[in-house]
């Protein structure tokens, strides 16, 4: 049995008991891969080595036994494979395509990206300053609605090359005498650190830079740099193009029938012209003072007469009022070992590998320790308490009662109806939805196939994610709703419409007010109007009637049973010590241990402009916050209980949710100290308004979790009383 690293393989191990041919093909064809698709090849390692473990006990097995054994392996199969993913932290890449194959003298464009700045935060388009155009016009590209949504406007530009073809001194154009106007522009963008970003082949250029003996990898290029009061602007760029030989897919067509199996090799056309991969882009910015003599006579694309020294450590092309700024560039290209499904690692290398697992192993302690005071509430008082009630008999409990102390007491007003029924209702339903739309995103995202190779997919599948998902908050909040009212369904569509306009109705709000400081600015991060237009229709003609069906399913399902009867007087609550709810506040300092770190990393990934792509340690993280924040409100739950407080409707829900809280306050803090370069209160606005969109997300998730822990519990601990 053989995978060889290029091309298909199949297995050629015979098989000689007749009865099991069709498994025999079975797995002949399973085994059958694409090279230049990373998870096929990890899919098709774990499944060669199935037959030889088992098919000597399959020869002595019945059809029927035969079968289950397929589908247990198939099974092991996928756990293997989650946990392999898992395992690292890191996030496979499932090319978005093929590669493209180019052959020497093909045309390869480079494409550019929005401005960015760290110290802003608001994007430009790239022909907002005063740079060279393509002879063509400038033409926008197909950007889908996460693109749009994250501010990517990505445009052609004049760059061109052509496969394995060296150039230098490459002459663009001399911009006209800076006016007034582009030139405050030009150096105000320089002076807020702004970014170029090109792109080519869908891979944007990294730019590496020695500090302190490291190498240190940078997306895009600086436009500028200020040196004693003086405006220097890179107009040269020296561009290095990494291409890999391309390896043939050596496609294999295996069809099984009867005894024999064909092994068909399909040829293409044109197979055998060799070509190259794009595998990496390197740009190295300088700064080049041309002859303005030598500039006179040349056209776009034409040769600069002198020779162009790209020198990083000195600048030269100063910006001056009234004064053009030509561009030139040169390209290389450097065969490279890089194959093609490795081409993102060099923007995907996971460092810090260690912090992250301090993280999870910081969360599990959390979690023991809070575990261990639920295994004590369960095992020792609970228990202890319920096993000594039901030993007594009907006069002694009458007469236990007056004196019991507790939980036992509020046994005919723990299920009263709480205040503001349908908010909590509507809350648990869209706490529902964004859990679910969390965890399948970084589910898939964790297992590649939201990879950064397609801009905007992360950000479009949560918003189609989100969009599914509203049958299950409709099912959620209206069964909650009928179980809160003992069976009535009378109203559920009121709260259905509430699920499907409580929270997309914030956002919305917040995004519309951010959306005119972005709009005053002229930034690519505005959303075009049109784009609102298209969010409000997915919003009413897909999220909404789903969450109606989830909701009709919701009045349809039977409510849920309380355990014991509610008195119609309410009992009146003992005066406490402390005010209660300063203890769920605290509650969410543990919530919040569990994910600080991880946090840290994922503000970088927003705020900072690095990469953030080990969704496997996310999805670990989520998990671990999920039991952390059900085990604190089952806790604190049972505390409010023992002290006669039965209204923990609402306080199970911000025990937990008082995470967002001190999400938010590290928000601040992070602003503070680690964005200490944010200029503007537009830009500190606009960090504020999603900082705040996020928490009310994060709220709404986690208390969810541990609302519905804390009804569990609830329910299980007065369904275990017997009463007459």
């Amino acid at each position: 049995m053989s995978l060889h690293s290029s091309g298909m393989s199949i297995s050629q191990t015979k098989f000689e008991s007749s009865p099991t041919k069709d498994i025999q093909i079975q797995y002949r064809q399973i085994v059958v891969y694409n090279s230049h698709h990373p998870f096929s090849q990890i899919t098709a390692t774990k499944l060669t080595f199935l037959p030889s473990i088992q098919f000597s006990s399959i020869i002595r097995l019945g059809f029927s036994d035969l079968t289950k054994m397929i589908v247990f392996e198939k099974i092991k199969i996928w756990v293997l494979l989650i946990c392999l993913v898992s395992q690292l932290g890191y996030g496979y890449y499932l090319p978005g395509s093929y590669p493209h194959k180019y052959v020497v003298g093909d045309q390869l464009s480079v494409k550019v990206n929005s401005l960015t700045s760290i110290e802003t935060e608001i994007p430009y388009s790239y022909y907002s300053l005063p740079f060279c155009k393509p002879q063509e016009g400038v033409k926008d590209s197909a950007e889908n609605l996460g693109e749009l949504l994250m501010g990517d406007r990505i445009e052609n530009s004049p760059y061109k090359f052509k496969m394995q073809t060296n150039e230098t001194e490459i002459f663009l154009c001399q911009t006209k005498p800076l006016s007034t106007e582009e030139f405050k522009l030009l150096t105000s963008r320089i002076d807020e650190m702004y970014q170029v970003n090109v792109i080519l082949d869908n891979l944007p250029a990294i730019r590496y830079t020695k500090r302190d003996n490291f190498l240190v990898r940078w997306t895009g290029y600086p436009l500028g740099v200020k040196i004693q009061d003086t405006y220097y602007v890179f107009n040269h760029l020296k561009f290095t193009v990494l291409v890999h030989k391309y390896e043939e897919t050596n496609v294999a067509s295996v069809m099984g029938t009867g005894d024999a199996n064909e092994v068909i090799p399909v040829d293409k056309p044109g197979s055998d012209i060799p070509g190259y991969m794009v595998v990496g882009f390197e740009v190295t910015p300088c700064s080049f003072q041309h002859n303005a003599e030598s500039l006179k006579n040349l056209k776009m694309y034409g040769k600069y007469p002198s020779k162009i020294s790209c020198e990083t450590t000195t600048v030269t092309m100063g910006v001056k009022e009234n004064q053009p700024v030509a561009f030139t560039y040169e390209v290389e290209f450097v065969e490279s070992d890089i194959k093609w499904p490795s081409r993102w690692d060099a923007y995907l290398k996971m460092e810090g590998a260690k912090v992250h697992w301090f993280s999870i192993l910081n969360s599990l302690m959390v979690i023991t320790f809070l575990a261990g005071i639920v295994l004590v509430i369960f095992l020792r008082t609970v228990r202890r308490d319920l096993t000594h009630y039901e030993e007594l008999d009907k006069e002694a409990q009458a007469q236990m009662n007056e004196e019991l102390s507790g939980w036992k007491l509020v046994v005919s007003d723990v299920f009263r109806v709480p205040d503001c029924p349908a908010l909590l209702c509507v809350m648990v339903g869209d706490g529902v939805q964004i859990l679910g739309m969390a965890v399948v995103t970084i589910l898939f995202a964790a297992l590649g196939f939201m990879s950064p190779a397609s801009r905007g997919t992360l950000l479009t599948g949560m918003l189609f994610f989100y969009m599914i998902l509203g049958i299950l908050a409709g099912y959620v909040a209206v069964r909650m709703w009928r179980t809160i009212f003992s069976g009535d369904h009378k109203g559920w569509v009121s709260v259905c419409w509430k699920v499907a306009c409580f929270f997309p109705g914030i956002a919305f709000l917040i995004l519309f007010v951010l959306n005119f400081l972005l709009w005053g600015s002229h930034s690519t991060g505005a959303i075009p109007f049109s784009l609102f237009v298209i969010l409000i229709l997915l919003w009413f003609c897909i999220s909404v009637p789903l969450t109606l069906v989830g909701g009709y399913f919701g009045a349809k399902a039977p409510h849920i049973e309380y355990p014991v009867r509610t008195n119609q007087i309410p009992r009146e609550i003992p005066a406490q010590k402390y005010p209660s709810w300063l203890l769920v506040l605290g509650a969410g300092t543990l919530p919040f241990g569990t994910l600080f770190i991880e946090l840290f990393f994922i503000m970088s990934s927003i705020w900072m402009g690095r990469v953030y792509y080990v969704f496997g340690f996310l999805f670990i993280v989520l998990i671990l916050l999920v039991v952390v924040c059900a085990e604190v409100s089952l806790v604190l739950t049972y505390m409010h209980l023992c002290v006669e407080d039965y209204k923990w409707w609402w306080k199970s829900f911000f025990a937990s949710g008082s995470v967002a809280l001190y999400i938010f306050l590290y928000s601040i803090n992070y602003l503070v100290f680690d964005l200490k370069s944010l200029s503007g209160p537009v830009s500190a606005t606009l960090y504020l308004g999603y900082s705040l969109f996020m928490v009310l997300a994060i709220m709404l998730a986690t208390g969810t979790v541990g609302f519905l822990s804390s009804f569990w519990f609830v329910h299980y601990l007065f369904s275990s009383v017997k009463l007459d």
